[in-house]
């Protein structure tokens, strides 16, 4: 038997829509057929018919026939959406956004493979009262048992279960890994004595460069005071000396020369 690649639910739930699209389908092909037969049996009375009553008479049916046939198109696309409004409004009770693909459904070999699936369930003779054999199937809505819902409660459920075998593991690990964590504690604390021994010893060590080298500071600047005064004693006694004063003695006289050379050399210099 061919198939459309659903379960049995959903297939069943096709096989009940193309039912009632065939029962629909022949309704509407039975008017179309009456809309001749009227025609046949109210205006095909006589031999013979000019043109233009026979033009008369298929534009009449015509009108008929596409108003029939353009009835029954509005209606099926208006059918197919309420479909697809229970399918969609089913699907978001369970937080689900269901997609189309609109190009499927001019697909040729999906069609004829549809073709195919309905022949075989309506034309081969197997199903001569499929309605009463067909499985009584729980409904998907708010009402009676949902099978997808005893699903999720089951996927939770081992979902749960999983949860509570993970926690398990976890909670056993830690116990294996005491010991591991104690030694590591012994060996932080062994590091963090260690480290406060090294810093202390620094820090003394750094007190007293720093006593040292104030203690070197004042003996410099001392030193550096003494320097300074010796300098100044030693200027006081030099300035004391008889060299000192012939020396000064013989500089001012010079002094007093050049001065008196650059008034003489004045007077013989051309004025600007």
């Amino acid at each position: 038997m061919a198939e459309l690649g659903l379960n049995e639910h959903h297939q069943n739930e096709v096989i009940n829509y193309m039912r009632f699209a065939r029962s629909k389908r022949t309704v509407r092909l039975k008017t179309v057929d009456s809309c001749f037969q009227d025609l046949k049996d109210s205006r095909l009375t006589e031999d013979t018919f000019t043109v233009d009553e026979l033009t008369e008479m298929l534009d009449g049916l015509q009108v008929v026939v596409h108003s029939e046939v353009e009835s029954e198109l509005i209606n099926t696309a208006y059918t197919n959406v309420l479909l697809l409004r229970q399918l969609l409004s089913q699907s978001e009770k369970w937080y689900l956004k269901l997609q189309t693909d609109i190009s499927e459904l001019e697909n040729r070999e999906l069609l004829e493979q549809v073709a195919e699936f309905e022949k075989a369930e309506f034309t081969s003779g197997k199903k001569t009262n499929s309605e009463a054999m067909k499985p009584k199937l729980a409904p998907l809505n708010e009402g009676g048992s949902s099978g997808l819902l005893s699903k999720e409660i089951a996927r939770l459920q081992d979902e749960n279960e999983k949860l509570k075998a993970r926690l398990k593991t976890i909670e056993t690990q830690p116990k294996l890994n005491t010991k591991e964590v104690t030694d590591l504690e012994k060996t932080v604390a062994t590091l963090r004595e260690d480290f406060e021994k090294t810093l202390n010893a620094s820090t003394e060590s750094q007190k007293s460069l720093e006593d040292n080298l104030i203690s070197t500071k004042h003996n410099l600047l001392k030193v550096q005071e003494q320097l300074e005064m010796a300098e100044k004693e030693l200027e006081k006694k030099f300035q004391q000396t008889a060299g000192y004063r012939n020396m000064k003695e013989i500089l001012t006289k010079k002094n007093d020369q050049i001065k008196e050379l650059r008034k003489r050399l004045s007077k013989y210099e051309p004025e600007d």
